[in-house]
């Protein structure tokens, strides 16, 4: 088009097309500036027919229809020039596209022989070029009687004659006659109204809160629900531009927190993109552009309610997604807002995904920078307290177990719960071997993990969506930090040994020492409460230990074992308010918390009345044993007494026997059943385990195993009340049996010295004060047996009972112990309920 002798050959075509007659009009001479530019635009345009080029088809057509019309001599001419034509194809400067010539000159005929018609100022679409200065009101159907039949490529053209668009125009005019606004004038306000701005018709109402013209405003139906669903756009911009400054102007600051304001920056930076996308639509406003297709020369505005519907659609999507966003966002925050975002992104559109993706790797970036300085460093930069764990100032004894927790509310959904988990741990070993073990060691662990991670991954940064190398920093730091913490606790800190202390000690496993010890403070605790000195008995506790063989322990660990004297009442005597304690130092007091020690107090002082009963039935023995008969002083008339005495001794002993075979059984039951098998397990468990947390569990499970075993869960309360009646029978036997066998030797002192005094003086009569004795002898025998039998028949229901109960407790270990009391099932045959 830019060619001189071009533009000379266009403007002599639009002036022909526009002179009815070979001379040239003043209409054409008017209108040839105004055709002329249309011309060079149309030219110029990359429209293009929607018709196949096949150049042959379209020259048999011509052809055809010049025939058709009584023109042969122009047919055999079209012909000839074509042929010739062809023939200079290969020169330089031929004309190529011969097809679009051929199509051009054959559409500028059609339209000349057409009845024209003249442009409205009111018809929408691009001008037409007016081919007479007399415009036609005629209708399309007249139109198209009066227009001859097409033929050729013609046909294929869907509406080859422009009725559909004669059709439309008249469709326009009767629109126009029903609008008081124009279209481009609601196209602008709909660009206003996009922007959160009232326009001149399209405003806010807050009563119906949205945007909308006025009801009065004269609009067709149809123009008026476009409006309304483009104005749609500009209501949901307002609800995100307003959360936006509402947020970023709240005060104070935790109450939208680091995620909170990522979450707006995204908004932002979508809003940014938005408003450069309106101003490309308002230049597109101001820009008229022919309309495709139209052989009108009226310009208009390219951007319709219609076209500006189809820009808007894509921004809807996103700003809807954002509105939807903000209102299920507006209470929330930190990891609980990036949950609910995370849980909008799972869609199967692609825009949402990519949308919902881009969105949150903004949002949760303030997260996952959260989450690599717990993991890596213990550092807990959680100011506006949005992060799922959350730390509390506790003593260093408790600074594992309550220090940090993790808040469920803001854990957000793409974290499971078992990642969480371990991520709670590694912070927290951490900050335990910093605060408490006062190591450093975790530094090199954390650096390695982190080379480590940052080598297998394909991204070094923690982002959304990469859960897998969020999981394999965790997992590889939680490796390394927990290994150096078991290494640091075991052989720094010596664990086992100081539970194997406690074993010893605490649990009564050190034999030599338990007898020793038990022996050397008997007498002790035999007095009143009140009156023990506690350091008198922490010199006791050193005797027995460098007298047995606990001399040979560390005394390192030895240091930690003390005497703890219990609060006590009136009455209390020493065997009631004595007891051990082991006390553990920093970090170990993690694992023996005053829980845990007081549990242990609880085993001891169960297993000191135990040793107790036990060190009783020996002290009865002893009694017992050298108490035979003495024959001297028990003449023939003493037979009856002897008699009496053997009787009462024997019942003693078989008492004793019976009270002896269930210690001995339950002792048994307890010192390997309970405490050896229970150990064996808890040293397996102790080997195996990975973390603070597993050694813990596993304490746990080894301290309450011995409490459940050795009946003194809740589960077992009422077994082992029977329990300690049969042990106070024991000792109110011991008791009995002091009395009584004191009181034999006084009666045998007192026989020795009335025979004594019979060799002395045979004047006397002995015989009077050696019946008195025998008559002495024999109501204390007689009261001794009345005790005994309220004791035997006492401790014969109370066995019962407890055997009884033995069968009804949930753990298997207890089986055994019936098994172990009653073998020969003497006792079950005795019982009123067999």
């Amino acid at each position: 088009m830019e060619h001189p002798k071009t533009l000379d050959l266009v403007e002599e075509l639009v002036l022909r097309l526009l002179s009815p007659v070979d001379s040239p009009s003043s209409y054409a001479i008017d209108e040839l500036p105004r055709a002329l530019r249309f011309a060079h635009r149309l030219l110029s345009s990359r429209m293009a027919p929607s018709l196949a080029p096949d150049e042959l088809l379209l020259a048999e057509t011509i052809k055809r229809q010049l025939a058709a019309c009584g023109r042969s001599s122009d047919a055999l001419a079209f012909s000839d020039l074509r042929t010739k034509l062809s023939a200079r194809s290969s020169a330089p400067g031929s004309i190529r596209n011969r097809w679009a010539l051929l199509y051009l000159l054959k559409s500028l005929s059609d339209a000349r022989r057409r009845e024209p018609l003249l442009p409205s100022s009111t018809t929408t679409g691009l001008p037409a070029l007016p081919l007479n200065p007399q415009p036609s009101h005629q209708s399309p159907l007249a139109a198209k009687k009066t227009l001859p039949p097409s033929c050729g490529i013609l046909l294929v053209s869907k509406d080859p004659d422009n009725i559909r668009e004669i059709a439309l125009r008249e469709y326009g005019d009767i629109v126009v006659d029903e609008t008081e606004v124009s279209e481009s004038a609601l196209v602008r306000d709909i660009l206003f109204v996009s922007q959160g701005i009232d326009g001149r018709y399209v405003r806010f109402d807050k009563v119906s809160d949205r945007y909308e013209p006025p009801d009065l405003l004269k609009l067709p139906r149809s123009m008026r629900t476009m409006v309304c669903k483009l104005s749609e756009l500009g209501w949901l911009f307002r609800k995100v531009r307003g959360y936006i400054t509402e947020s970023m102007s709240c005060f104070p600051a935790e109450e939208v927190g680091t995620v909170g304001q990522a979450f707006c920056s995204a908004l932002q930076d979508e809003l940014s993109d938005y408003y450069k996308l309106l101003a490309v639509l308002e230049s597109h406003s101001l820009n008229p552009i022919p309309t495709p297709g139209s052989v009108s020369g009226v310009t208009v505005n390219y951007l319709s309610l219609r076209r500006l519907a189809v820009w808007l659609a894509e921004p809807m999507v996103r700003m809807r997604l954002m509105a939807v966003l903000v209102d299920g966002c507006r209470s929330l925050r930190g990891g609980a807002m990036a949950g609910a975002i995370h849980e909008r992104a799972q869609h199967g559109d692609p825009l949402v995904q990519e949308f919902m993706g881009c969105l949150l790797r903004r949002v949760c970036s303030p997260l996952f920078e959260m989450v690599r300085s717990w993991v890596l460093e213990g550092e807990l930069e959680d100011t506006f307290v949005e992060f799922f764990i959350q730390g509390q100032a506790v003593k260093a004894e408790s600074l594992w177990r309550e220090g940090y927790q993790i808040q469920s509310a803001m854990l957000p959904s793409f974290i499971s719960p078992a990642l969480a988990q371990r991520i709670l741990r590694t912070g927290k070993s951490i900050n335990f071997l910093r605060a408490c073990c006062e190591d450093n060691g975790w530094a090199a662990a954390a650096a390695e993990a982190a080379a480590h991670v940052g080598t297998t991954t394909t991204r070094g940064g923690l982002v959304y969506g990469e859960t897998n190398a969020l999981e394999a920093l965790v997992v590889e730091a939680a490796k390394r930090i927990d290994r150096h913490l078991m290494d640091v606790i075991h052989k720094r800190y010596r664990f086992k040994d100081h539970c194997l202390a406690i074993k010893r000690y605490l649990l009564l496993g050190q034999g030599d020492f338990v007898q020793y010890l038990m022996d050397i403070i008997g007498p002790e605790l035999s007095e009143p409460a009140n009156t023990i000195s506690s350091f008198h008995l922490s010199g006791l506790l050193e005797m027995a230990i460098r007298a047995s063989n606990a001399q040979y322990d560390d005394w390192d660990i030895l240091d930690h074992l003390k005497v703890k004297m219990m609060e006590n009442g009136d009455g209390n005597r020493g065997w009631d308010v004595f007891s051990l304690e082991y006390d553990a130092t920093a970090p170990l007091d993690t694992i023996f918390t005053a829980s845990v020690m007081k549990k242990y107090l609880k085993i001891f002082n169960f297993l000191w009345k135990l040793k107790r009963v036990e060190h009783a039935l020996i002290g009865t023995w002893k009694m017992m044993k050298p108490n035979s008969i003495i024959s001297c002083i028990y003449t023939k008339e003493g037979a009856a007494v002897k008699a009496k005495f053997v009787a009462v001794l024997r019942r003693c002993q078989v008492l004793w026997n019976e009270m002896n075979h269930f210690v001995t059984n339950f002792q048994y039951y307890i010192m390997f059943e309970v405490l050896e098998v229970s150990w064996a397990h808890f040293s397996e468990e102790m080997d195996a385990a990975k973390d603070l947390d597993d050694l813990l569990s596993a304490h746990d499970k080894y301290l309450n195993s011995i409490v459940e075993k050795s009946l003194l869960g809740e589960q077992s309360q009422g077994l082992i009340r029977i329990l300690f009646v049969l042990f106070d029978l024991i000792l109110r036997l011991r008791t009995h049996a002091e009395r009584w066998f004191e009181s034999i030797f006084q009666l045998q002192l007192r026989g020795t010295s009335k025979l004594k005094t019979k060799l002395k003086e045979p004047g006397s009569y002995p015989d009077v004060g050696r019946k008195a004795i025998m008559q002495l002898a024999g109501e204390f025998l007689q009261r001794m047996g009345e005790d005994l039998d309220k004791i035997a028949k006492d401790y014969s229901a109370s066995l019962d009972a407890f055997i009884s109960q033995l069968p009804m407790q949930q753990h298997v270990d207890l089986k055994f112990l019936l098994f172990r009391l009653d073998f020969t099932e003497f006792y079950s045959r005795l019982s009123p309920s067999k």
